[in-house]
């Protein structure tokens, strides 16, 4: 009997696989890449094409030799890795390491695992997609010519150990722009005015507009004060009312940078812990009375598509489930932007009928709720419009005019399923105005303001940054985040990403003498040429030339120019003695954020965690309680006279009391709410904080 072996990438999908298939297929995984080029060496041939020099990674080779036993025992070899560059070179270095010939059908390709989406792949098999592995290769070459050219020089002329990296140092030159930004901001004052009027028992507000020409900007006290001179003691007299019908669509399903940026948002998963878990889903969970199963389609994808099939299911589910007024008159359709691939279809899940509580039992906490968020965001995104009943109001005092605004939903439609953020003009219910209506006024309450400096990057924007500017692909963006997190360029503080004084001194140097290295436009320019050279329009080895030689004269001008750079790091003393010498500690910044550090280094090497006040205080002593992280990374609360006091809490304590029983009540997320409990177990007292 004929023998069929198939090679996936990981365990995980190998065991979701081999569940689809009968006992004439062998399904093995190759634990990702078998071949790269060498750690020890640069690895490509410069004066020969760029000819790259593969290996086989350390530790493979038991693997690759049970494959070769595999391979000749089998009729037939297909290789199913992931639906990309990435899988398509895998799947051409496994082809090379077992003898398959170029023009042999043996690659399989599915977006997700399924059995019907698998069986469907099997019956066809297509050739190797050489321009795919070209792209793939060009683009590890290009990062590889970076990295070992560049790098040497920065441990020379700046520290041992530093590395260059061809996107990664792009993404560290976003940050460092925005940090001089905001460093360089200079405020501006202005003022706002609010009117709260009161009509029966409704209190509405309304904002100051200008005069019934134009719009005015208060700047200064003097100004608003003057204002408020002319208007307090007048008549506020209503001038137009209008009721309009407001309607709110949908977002589209995710691609992989709006999942990554949503989940940072909405569940607080960094972009690494995204991937990880939505690789988890696409390759298959074990689920009661089904069996092991791809719950989600391929997450890496820059595509807001759909498939027919996936639409036309999911209008059956939102009419069963809904009723027909929850469905759009016309299907939906949303455009893909510009410079998408469009191979892969938007994330969504496999089977819409596979609600996320129906399988909660079956999924870690993490999947459940990552599964829950795409599966919401998808049926939310094939569903009708929310229906807002909007007012709007202009108030005439002496010759200025205010304007109100406030809407009521009419319609929930796709906010049934998908919450966006509150709409802050349903917080302002106007009651029912008539045109000449003389308003009671409550209030004038002026405010002083200042203009801000843009936000510092967290994971979520830069992901969105580096989308817009052409930066990477959708699976480099986590790497890239983690890279530079690794690398000591970057540091994150609640949230917020920092320049440590390293990367910004390699990212001046890096503009000085490698231009175009830190270079966006030209960074997103030689995406879209690898991009180019995947669509078979460009030749790899051309495309690597074109970058090669000038920068093989920037280097060589660099390594005579270049002087030695000290990095000093400012350093910080605390009160804190050094329970080893004495000697009063440090604050420094590591990877992992800032920490104690005695002084006295490298006689002396102690270091402590930089520990983080909270106002509430210890509910067994009274002390001080501080955040702490356990080695995951993960958050909870203890006393900071650890060990005589042994106050341990994954939840915040709190400042509040308890109504009932009078113990001090602990701050809890709850389905992305704040909930404040009792910390007295036996005390069952709850609060939800919306």
């Amino acid at each position: 009997m004929a023998q069929s072996l198939v090679i996936v990438e990981s365990p995980a999908k190998a065991k979701t696989i081999g569940k689809f298939l009968d006992k004439n297929f062998k399904v093995k995984a190759s634990m990702g890449h078998v071949r790269d080029l060498p750690k020890s060496q640069i690895g490509v041939d410069v004066e020969n094409n760029y000819n790259p020099k593969y290996i086989t990674i350390r530790g493979k080779g038991k693997l690759i030799d049970e494959l070769k036993k595999e391979a000749k025992k089998s009729d037939k070899i297909l290789l199913a890795t992931d639906p990309d560059r990435e899988g398509e070179a895998i799947s051409w270095h496994l082809a090379a390491i077992l003898g398959l010939d170029s023009m042999n059908k043996c690659r399989i390709e599915f977006h997700e695992i399924t059995k019907k989406a698998v069986l469907e792949a099997i019956n066809k098999p297509r050739t190797i997609n050489k321009n795919l592995v070209d792209a793939q290769q060009a683009r590890r070459i290009l990062d590889r010519l970076v990295g070992y050219e560049i790098s040497p020089i920065l441990w020379k002329k700046v520290k041992w150990g530093l590395s260059a990296g061809r996107v990664q140092s792009v993404a560290v030159r976003l940050i460092c722009d925005r940090e001089k930004e905001i460093k360089d901001f200079i405020p501006k004052e202005y003022w706002s005015l609010t009117a709260k009027f009161k009509e029966g028992n409704k209190v509405f507000e309304a904002k100051f507009y200008g005069n019934e020409n134009e719009k005015i900007s208060i700047d200064s006290k003097e100004q608003a004060e003057k204002i408020i001179s002319e208007i307090e003691n007048g008549e506020y007299i209503v001038k137009e009312v209008k009721k309009l019908e407001r309607k709110k669509n949908p977002l589209p399903p995710f691609t992989t940078s709006t999942l990554q940026q949503e989940a940072y948002k909405k569940l607080n998963f960094t972009t690494k812990k995204t991937m990880s878990v939505a690789q988890q889903l696409y390759e298959g969970i074990d689920l009661k009375n089904e069996g092991t199963v791809g719950l989600i389609t391929y997450m890496r994808t820059d595509s807001v598509r759909i498939s027919s099939q996936a639409q036309e299911d999911a209008f059956k589910y939102i009419n069963k489930k809904y009723g027909n007024s929850y469905t759009p008159s016309t299907k939906r359709t949303f455009k893909t932007k510009a410079n998408a691939q469009d191979a892969h279809e938007a994330i969504r899940p496999t089977m819409i009928d596979r609600d996320p509580d129906s399988i909660k039992d079956s999924l870690s906490i993490d999947q459940y709720k990552l599964y829950k968020l795409i599966w919401s965001r998808f049926i939310a995104s094939q569903m009708a419009e929310a229906v807002y009943d909007t007012t709007t109001v202009d108030i005439k005092a002496n010759n200025y005019l205010f304007k109100a605004s406030g809407s009521t939903l009419r319609f929930s439609g796709f906010l049934t399923v998908y919450d966006f953020d509150d709409d802050e003009d349903e917080k302002n219910k106007i009651p029912e105005l008539k045109i000449g209506q003389v308003l009671n006024l409550k209030s004038l309450d002026p405010a002083q303001h200042f203009t801000q400096p843009p936000a510092r990057f967290t994971e979520a924007t830069l992901v969105k940054a580096l989308e817009e500017n052409g930066i990477g692909r959708p699976s480099t963006y986590a790497p890239i985040i983690s890279t530079i997190l690794d690398r000591g360029y970057v540091i994150k503080e609640k949230k917020s990403l920092y320049p440590t004084d390293l990367g910004i001194v390699v990212t001046e140097l890096l503009k000085e003498y490698f231009k175009d290295i830190v270079d966006i436009e030209f960074t997103a320019q030689m995406e879209n040429k690898l991009d180019e050279i995947e669509d078979g329009k460009e030749y790899w080895v051309k495309i690597v030339d074109n970058f090669y030689t000038p920068l093989k004269k920037q280097i060589d001008s660099a390594e005579e120019k270049i002087n030695r750079i000290e990095v000093e790091e400012p350093v910080e003393v605390t009160d804190i003695k050094c329970d080893k010498c004495g000697k009063y500690m440090v604050i420094k910044k590591g990877k992992f954020g800032k920490f104690l550090a005695c002084p006295g280094y490298p006689e002396c090497k102690n270091t402590k965690p930089l520990l983080e006040e909270i106002e509430a205080p210890c509910p067994k002593c009274g002390a001080k309680v501080v955040i702490r992280k356990t080695k995951k990374g993960k958050i909870f609360y203890g006393c900071s006279r650890y060990p005589e006091c042994n106050f341990v809490s994954w939840n915040k304590p709190t400042k509040e009391k308890c109504p009932e029983c009078g113990n001090i009540l602990f701050e809890k997320n709850y389905k992305g709410h704040k909930q404040l409990i009792c910390s007295n177990e036996e005390c069952k007292y709850k609060k939800s904080e919306r």
